[in-house]
């Protein structure tokens, strides 16, 4: 199955938020093919849901920097550009960084996928409706940008199918996955920022690189 995309970034596409996919399953569906892809998560709920999948060495949880995970996921796919980078974040933590999607795209990583779990709502600061409820359209965004690949994704068949395509198609890639604006439970990874750095910095290049 292939995600459809974007069309038109310049056509209004006014949507309301009616998904009823569960945001902790849909990012254990993205998760369960990464096999050894570095994983960048925006603060909040994408780190929790991301850590409920299955903690990981080479799980980059960001407890601050709000708007700059998909930049750090940047750096990585520069840096490391035989292995594949994921970032997932959400639609608030996107809209406050959305200038990183014309550097990505100017960039070209084609080793690069961002996910944002869009629940429309500002889940950190007290579930205020964010511009993505009112009919702000992130991936229709990052389509003009110049990216490689972008969808808007709606069902759990389009979930399946591009959390293969994430780590296969030549990016970089955008997908905004609606889900529910239900609350999922606190799950707390590791939140010492310094040892978040040396486990993933081992994992990544082996002990003697942070001696």
């Amino acid at each position: 199955m292939t995600i459809p995309t974007q069309s038109n970034p310049t056509q209004s596409n006014p949507r309301q938020h009616t998904s009823t996919l569960d945001r902790r399953a849909v990012v254990a569906t993205i998760l369960q093919h990464r096999t050894d892809t570095l994983v960048v998560t925006g603060l909040g709920s994408p780190t929790y849901d991301t850590f409920a999948a299955g903690d990981h060495a080479l799980n980059f949880y960001l407890w601050g920097a709000m708007g700059g995970a998909a930049m750090v996921g940047l750096g990585l796919a520069l840096a490391q550009p035989t292995r594949r980078v994921l970032v997932i974040t959400g639609d608030g933590e996107m809209l406050m960084g959305l200038g990183s999607l014309a550097t990505i795209a100017v960039a070209a990583p084609q080793n690069l996928s961002i996910a944002v779990i869009n629940n429309g709502h500002y889940g950190e600061t007290g579930m205020q409706a964010a511009h993505t409820s009112r009919g702000v359209n992130l991936a229709a965004m990052a389509a003009a940008a110049g990216f490689a690949h972008t969808a808007t994704i709606h069902t759990e068949a389009e979930v399946q199918a591009w959390s293969t395509q994430c780590y296969q198609q030549a990016g970089p890639m955008f997908g905004d996955i609606m889900v529910s604006a239900k609350p999922a439970p606190m799950k707390l990874p590791l939140r010492d920022g310094t040892a978040i750095r040396y486990r993933f910095r081992e994992a990544l290049l082996g002990a003697t690189a942070v001696q």
